[in-house]
């Protein structure tokens, strides 16, 4: 029963992942994992980028456009990153590759690569690490 379960999470997933690259336009590399909870921009879905083998957990939010400030950009997550449970990245903002972002955070600024941030607003809570797969922590 869970592998028949694994299998059609693949299988939705997979859809999904047609839907959001192929209809929005957005850049997802096909290695990268989104969970079903998170939100991406579709204001203006050409905005989103997301890097090789990053994972975005259940309720992180990436937006792509301020209508406060009535602008439209592009937001970037680069390589070997994760986006911890119900964190927002503000529109514009240049993650580097192999990040940590905590839970709950809201990232306003850019982050350079291999650190981990958490806060809000998000701040470097340690730099020079090493990420595999997923973001997860080596």
């Amino acid at each position: 029963m869970v592998k028949i379960r694994n299998f059609i999470r693949l299988i939705v997933l997979e859809v999904r992942f047609r839907i959001l690259t192929s209809l929005y336009k957005m850049d997802i590399s096909k290695s990268a994992r989104i969970s079903f909870g998170t939100k991406l921009d579709r204001t203006y879905p050409v905005g989103i980028h997301i890097g090789d083998e990053s994972y975005f957990a259940s309720g992180s939010i990436m937006f792509s456009h301020d209508f406060c400030r009535d602008i439209k950009t592009h937001t970037y997550v680069g390589k070997k990153c994760f986006v911890g449970a119900n964190a927002i990245i503000m529109a514009g903002v240049k993650i580097g590759d192999e990040v940590i972002i905590g839970s709950g955070s809201i990232v306003t600024k850019d982050i350079p690569s291999n650190c981990i941030v958490a806060g809000n607003p998000a701040r470097i809570l340690r730099e020079g690490i090493k990420t595999k797969k997923f973001g997860q922590l080596l």
